[in-house]
């Protein structure tokens, strides 16, 4: 399991997205410089123990409205090959050293863990205490065959979307929008899919979709 340090970030994970979320396609803030305040997300366990992953729920009120945001971010010791354009950023962790933070969406670790997720072979964990499930993260799976991670992926205006040659393609709402209470079955053609929940600017609680899949092996479009 990993091990959360409660200790100094130099700068922070939101200082890093401060500047960082203007350069996304998807995001929705005004001319100003963000204020992203944290609202929620959740962590995965990378089985080597070497990569931090944590799915950070972000709101900003910069913009005419305000707007939530899903940021998969990957933590490493060392610089990831070949990731140099998804490089979020470097911190300085108080027992870890130097950690440089990576978009997720570009990191195979991360995709590979998101992919069991789904499947149902991982557990989603609590994004501020070791070792505790986050039972507010909901997956589900109906695809056959396991998920194939080798993954393209593109933003746009939208969210991000990762598509494999096989006809797989997962979409992660990178925008996040509350859905009606009660439960959320995947829609038609999803073939597995993960919610979540956040807290709103109000201090309420909301309740949407990260993440739909498409397609898959087996699996007719």
């Amino acid at each position: 399991m990993a091990v959360i340090h409660n200790t100094s970030l130099h700068p922070t994970k939101l200082e890093l997205l401060t500047s960082w979320l203007p350069s996304r396609p998807w995001y929705r803030g005004g001319a100003g410089e963000p204020k992203p305040a944290k609202a929620g997300g959740f962590r995965l366990d990378d089985p080597q123990g070497e990569v931090g992953i944590e799915f950070i729920v972000v709101t900003d009120a910069s913009g005419p409205d305000p707007a939530t945001y899903l940021v998969p971010l990957t933590y490493r010791g060392a610089p990831l090959a070949g990731a140099e354009h998804a490089l979020v950023g470097t911190m300085e962790h108080g027992v870890l050293g130097r950690r440089w933070a990576y978009d997720g969406c570009h990191d195979p670790v991360l995709l590979d863990r998101l992919a069991a997720l789904i499947e149902g072979r991982a557990q989603a964990q609590d994004q501020n205490i070791s070792d505790v499930p986050d039972r507010e993260v909901v997956a589900s799976h109906t695809g056959e065959g396991p998920i194939l991670t080798d993954f393209v992926t593109t933003d746009d205006q939208d969210g991000t979307q990762l598509t494999t040659p096989h006809g797989t393609t997962l979409r992660l709402h990178r925008v996040l929008r509350p859905a009606p209470d009660g439960p959320l079955p995947p829609s038609p053609g999803v073939t597995g899919q993960v919610t979540g929940s956040w807290q709103l600017p109000d201090g309420t609680r909301a309740r949407g979709v990260f993440a739909v899949l498409h397609g898959g092996p087996g699996v007719n479009l």
